[in-house]
């Protein structure tokens, strides 16, 4: 959930990067009622700056953190000289682009009344700096996202645009107001979070999916679940552990994370023209072109359906749910990766235009010289990188292959999780590649780590529906989660395709 607070206070920064502020303020409370007491908080000497909350953009360090009369008051420095990120938020705040601080924290003591809380006591964990104010008359602006009585932490305007965390104020009220109902399993997204122990966390998930009531300071958030309870953060991160199982392509390719629901990758689509010149040689100009791709996030969903005995009496639904989404995701993740083409999927790198081919020299039969012509085809830079894709049917026909010195292609792995190789790279089976036949690209090589990208939205969101399944004895549990993914450099492949 989340909620909001004014700041009145002035965000400073110089030329050098040193930045002041007032990153909470005392005697007066959010949104929702809840107030910080003077004296509450607790945190290390130094603590990290980030922007929006995002731990992949450390921009400085805050080194004095005071609480004064008026307000918790900070003052840091943006590393201005190394980090080219940092730079770039100075000349946002000089601007007046940026004019907000956010704080991420833990609660450690707290007291509920019918206006609000009252929070006694807390672990700060870091500030962030925040491009949105959420009150038009405020010149800094925070907002908490709490993970109930356990995480708390700030973050922006209900308005900030798709790709920075979102707020929702009415259905944040909504939910705050059948927090003690038995129906109240909402939580609302925020910033990145901080969890607390997972023991607590887990057992009132299990408690969640069992039906039972809970307190929802064990539910942690993640971005984009509108209404909806996300697993744990340590449940998310085993759902994702186990989709590697189901889709191998994850091993091998560029993975990331998002808060955006479209990333535009720019490219360049033309090169300079550098000359050997004389000492007083006129110079030629060079005019290098540039494009810029996208990759759309898609959304994948669907139910399970588990006894309500299963649920009543077993401690272990959470593992059952978990494996059940995890195996049923990672199947249709690992077909779309591979030859996703419609417009509600991720791009397969089968079906990306631009991948240039080596005929394999028969239209039934695999040739070995064909496989070392496609691998000596690719430029020495990815051909040393690469992997090859195929399924457990054209590995089958390749184990047998052997090249002109009489030596096997393939080679198995004689070392714990080393993978088996062909021609010194390593070979991922994927079940959703072709099968040898005629006109058919039943391998591709190539270096996925910088040609095919994949990008997670949301991990796994899961909303529980007790009522309408029960007259059959189940409880019914809807699951989403939004991926995307697509070849951001079609250079890097090459397939072999079954032709003269």
């Amino acid at each position: 959930m989340t909620d909001h607070i004014e700041i009145k206070a002035l965000l400073t920064v110089s030329d050098a990067g040193e930045i002041t502020g007032t990153a909470w303020p005392f005697g007066s409370a959010d949104r929702v009622g809840d107030v910080i007491e003077k004296g509450a908080f607790t945190s290390p000497a130094i603590l990290p700056m980030l922007f929006a909350h995002d731990q992949a953009q450390v921009i400085g360090v805050w080194d004095q953190i005071a609480e004064t009369e008026t307000g918790l008051t900070v003052k840091g420095r943006l590393l201005v000289d190394d980090v080219e990120r940092a730079r770039e938020v100075r000349a946002m705040i000089k601007a007046g682009a940026v004019t907000g601080l956010s704080i991420g924290f833990v609660t450690k003591d707290a007291k509920r009344s019918a206006k609000g809380r009252t929070i006694s006591a807390l672990e700060l964990h870091e500030i962030s700096i925040v491009a949105v104010p959420a009150h038009p008359g405020a010149q800094i602006t925070s907002v908490k996202s709490v993970i109930s009585e356990s995480l708390n932490m700030e973050n922006e305007d209900p308005k900030t645009p798709a790709n920075a965390p979102l707020i929702d104020t009415k259905a944040h009220e909504a939910v705050l107001a059948r927090l003690d109902k038995l129906e109240a399993k909402g939580q609302r997204l925020g910033a990145p979070v901080i969890t607390q122990g997972e023991d607590t966390v887990r057992k009132a998930f299990v408690s969640f999916l069992q039906g039972a009531d809970f307190d929802k300071k064990a539910l942690t958030v993640a971005n984009d679940a509108p209404a909806y309870v996300l697993a744990p953060e340590e449940t998310s991160g085993e759902f994702i552990r186990n989709l590697v199982e189901f889709s191998p392509i994850r091993a091998i390719a560029d993975v990331r994370t998002t808060a955006s629901h479209t990333i535009l990758l720019p490219k360049r689509t033309g090169i300079t023209n550098a000359l050997w010149v004389g000492e007083t040689t006129t110079r030629t100009g060079s005019e290098p072109t540039f494009d810029q791709s996208d990759i759309v996030i898609k959304e994948l969903a669907t139910f399970v359906d588990l006894s309500l005995r299963m649920l009543e009496d077993s401690a272990n639904v959470e593992a059952e749910v978990r494996l059940a989404l995890a195996e049923d995701f990672g199947v249709k993740e690992a077909l779309s990766f591979v030859n996703g083409a419609t417009a509600v999927e991720p791009t397969g790198f089968m079906t990306a235009a631009g991948i240039a081919e080596t005929n394999n020299g028969h239209a039934t039969v695999l040739s070995a010289d064909a496989l070392i012509k496609l691998f000596y085809a690719m430029p020495a830079t990815y051909r040393n990188r690469g992997a090859w894709v195929m399924n457990g049917t054209t590995l089958a026909v390749i184990r047998t292959m052997k090249d002109g010195n009489n030596n096997y292609l393939w080679q198995p792995s004689y070392q714990a999780g080393q993978p088996e190789t062909i021609l010194g790279r390593p070979v991922v089976e994927a079940l959703d590649m072709p099968n040898v036949a005629s006109a058919a690209t039943p391998i591709i090589y190539g270096d996925f780590k910088a040609g095919y990208r994949i990008y997670d939205r949301v991990s796994l969101d899961v909303l529980p529906d007790l009522l309408t399944q029960r007259t059959s004895g189940l409880a019914r549990f809807h699951a989403r989660r939004r991926v995307g993914a697509g070849v951001v450099r079609s250079d890097v492949f090459r397939k072999l395709k079954m032709a003269i």
